[in-house]
This record gives C-alpha cells, structure tokens and sequence, in this order.
C-alpha cells in the first residue's frame, strides 16, 4: 500500500480537510525501518472532521486507532499491519492532555493499543539511536500506563516493558473476566524481534 498517495487521498475526501502532507522523517529521507508515517493534516473545521476520521481512514484496515492522549499537538493515531505507524498530526491545533489511564474493562482495549502504538514508535527511535530519549519515554510510560496497572518501577528498556505490560495485561484480564484483541499484539511483537535479531 502506497502510504504517500493512499492517506492524502482518503483524507482529502472530507470538505474540511485543506491539505494533507507527509512529514518527519520519511519526508526528509532519513527514516528508519521502522519510522512512523507522519502525515500533517490543515482543517479549517477539526469539530466537524474527529467524527468522520474513523470512516476516512477504514480502507486503511487499521489494528488500532486513537487520539494520542498525549499529544501536543493533537494527532489521530493509527497502527495497520506490517506493522506500520501512522500519525496524523494537527499541528495548528491544541486539546487538552488526559491524565493518566484509568484501568476498567471499558478502558483496556484502548489502553492495549496505546501501549502498542507507544512501544513501536519506541523501538523506531531506538533504531535511529536515540537512547536518551527512549529511557525519557519509558518513565513517562510508567507514571501514565504502566503504574496505572500495578507495573511498580518504571522499565529500562523497551524488552522490560513489554514483559512488565504482558504480565500486568494478563493478571487484568483475568480479573476482569476479559480479553483484548491480539492482533496487534502479536505485529509488534513480531517486528520487535526481526529488530532485536539483527
């Protein structure tokens, strides 16, 4: 699937999209193999686009799909299998940040895909070398996801927060009598260890 031609195009389908262009790393030819698929996307009309999102980007077949609770600016994110990140990214516009999750069984799909989403975007940057900011994000992961499920120490590395969340996850569901999907589980999990073999 051609990213570059594929997203410009679906979002372009609604009337308050004016422009949609990719940027980051993949715009400027220094991505990794792992780099999000960054697209900056200009509404005039952001109220009337976040309903219709979901619908615009569903020919994309996406494992997940969220609003970044932590992004500044705001960004629509999306996981489709390859596994591939893709972010669109609102960066004239502002909304508030969420505090941090709240465990529940009306929560934990959505909390399972932004750990997911998290720990791809995380094993991009350690691929492009950036480790100082990796250990920055692994102890923000702690205070905003990984706490919030009995995960007590923040992780060092990307492989203690899988392991950590897996084991946390697991104990959750039990209790709540539930499970999430898999799917995107088991992409991520895959990339990461085609990446950790090389």
């Amino acid at each position: 699937m051609d990213l570059v031609t594929c997203v410009p195009e679906l979002l372009g389908q609604h009337p308050s999209v004016t422009r949609v262009k990719l940027v980051g790393s993949r715009a400027r030819g220094t991505p990794t193999a792992l780099s999000d698929w960054d697209f900056g996307v200009e509404t005039n009309d952001l109220a009337a686009l976040k309903p219709a999102l979901p619908g615009l980007v569903a020919p994309l077949e996406p494992l997940a799909e969220q609003w970044d609770p932590l992004g500044e600016p705001p960004a629509y994110m999306l996981v489709v299998r390859g596994p591939a990140k893709i972010d669109l990214i609102f960066f004239h516009e502002t909304v508030p940040q969420r505090p941090a999750w709240r465990v529940g069984a009306d929560t934990l799909a959505a909390l399972d895909a932004h750990f997911w989403d998290w720990i791809l975007w995380l094993a991009a940057k350690r691929a492009g070398g950036r480790d100082e900011l990796v250990r920055g994000e692994l102890k923000k992961m702690h205070g905003f996801l990984l706490g919030p499920l009995g995960v007590d120490a923040a992780p060092a590395t990307i492989g203690e927060a899988v392991g950590a969340y897996l084991s946390a996850a697991d104990e959750v569901e039990r209790a709540l009598g539930m499970e999430v999907p898999r799917a995107l589980r088991d992409e991520v999990l895959r990339v990461l260890s085609l990446s950790n073999a090389r």
